[in-house]
């Protein structure tokens, strides 16, 4: 038969036989190991805050030093085109003294090829002879027998002589005058039949009225240009 043995533990109380003044002096040297370990850790934030600062200040002053360099350029440039103004105003006014010196021109030699090319065959002329508008005197009195119409100046005249071979080639020469662009109001101030060579001819003098058609108008500036 076995024999069942019970042991019991018993808790001793523990006596703390330090005194007093050691247990608070350990209890200090905890707190101020903490305190420091705190403030080591806030010096440590300070650091990195201070070189994130530095760094912020150092890339503020590379691009305050970028802009100044540019602006630096950017007046250097401005100078350079200072007198840009100054030709574009001369250019103007040029622009307006050659309008004023060309604005009325006529380019006559495309009017005298155009007249080389439809002249009639059976007419030949004699004379041209332009006339400005401020120098147009009052349109001679038409031929006997013609019809009496008002003849507006226009810009300018154009006076015809020469022969055809009969009438109708004077009637066929004012037609291709009408169709000239910027020729208006053909007419002719006489017709007569004469002897050139023994060969009987038509001689006749004619005339027409120029209008602002006639002008190039190249040197003209159009509005909004």
């Amino acid at each position: 038969m076995s024999t069942l043995t019970t042991t019991r533990l018993v808790t001793l109380p523990q006596v703390n036989l330090l005194p007093p003044e050691i247990e608070q002096e350990r209890r200090f040297r905890r707190t101020q190991f903490a305190l420091g370990a705190v403030v080591v850790a806030s010096l440590g934030v300070v650091g990195v805050l201070f070189l994130a600062a530095s760094n912020q200040v150092s890339s503020a002053q590379g691009e305050l030093a970028d802009s100044q360099r540019q602006t630096t350029k950017l007046q250097a440039r401005e100078a350079e085109y200072s007198q840009v103004p100054l030709v574009y105003a001369q250019v103007d006014a040029a622009k307006a003294q050659l309008e004023l010196a060309m604005g009325k021109e006529i380019r006559w030699s495309f009017y005298l090829n155009d007249l080389s090319l439809k002249i009639l065959n059976s007419v030949w002329l004699k004379t041209m002879t332009v006339t400005a508008n401020d120098a147009v005197a009052a349109a001679p009195a038409p031929a006997p027998g013609a019809a009496t119409n008002y003849i507006e100046s226009g810009i300018g005249s154009i006076t015809f002589t020469g022969n055809g071979m009969k009438h109708n080639d004077v009637a066929a020469w004012l037609v291709s005058l009408s169709k000239q662009k910027g020729y208006t109001q053909p007419y002719f101030t006489d017709s007569t039949k004469q002897e050139i060579a023994e060969r009987e001819v038509v001689s006749f003098t004619s005339q027409v009225t120029i209008t602002e058609d006639a002008l190039s108008k190249r040197y003209i500036q159009k509005a909004g240009s």
